[in-house]
């Protein structure tokens, strides 16, 4: 799509689109950072039907909207057959006091241990050398059969 330039002494840049419908569109970029949209009547391309005003903020807005960023294909959690359970580190837990490596639980159950959350803070990402507590809370990540083994694990059941 041709663009063409003009620069508006004392004022800042008129930019000028025209599109393939043949459609005259401009972009007015004043010195203070203030940008005014005008849209200009198709059977007369010298007269703006339409201006208004935007902040820095909103053109900025506007331009994502118009040129988004690329995105990752939207795959629901279902379709990737994944589960998310918080599995409660008991008293009984076999895993009480001990550091999660112990769990073996990605080997084991192909589940992943991604937080834990404890009273005083969240802890993602944890190590293999972070010790359980009786109260912690383990985020896990995995298939639905995963998920389930890795909290008969934690539980002792």
């Amino acid at each position: 799509m041709p663009m063409k330039r003009t620069p508006l002494p004392g004022v800042g840049i008129q930019y000028d689109v025209t599109t393939r419908s043949g459609r005259h569109l401009s972009v007015v970029v004043h010195q203070d950072g203030r940008r005014f949209l005008g849209f200009y009547d198709s059977e007369d391309p010298d007269t703006c039907q339409a201006s208004f005003q935007l902040e820095s903020d909103e053109a900025a807005s506007l331009a994502s909207l118009i040129a988004p960023e690329p995105e990752a294909p939207d795959l629901a959690v279902g379709e990737l057959d994944l589960a998310t359970e918080r599995i409660p580190v008991t008293a009984k837990s076999p895993y009480r006091g001990r550091p999660l490596g112990d769990t073996r639980a990605r080997t084991r159950t192909g589940a992943s241990i991604v937080a834990v959350l404890r009273r005083t803070a969240p802890h993602p990402a944890p190590g293999p050398d972070f010790r359980l507590e009786a109260g912690d809370v383990l985020v896990v990540v995995g298939t639905r059969e995963g998920v389930e083994e890795l909290a008969q694990i934690i539980t002792g059941g």
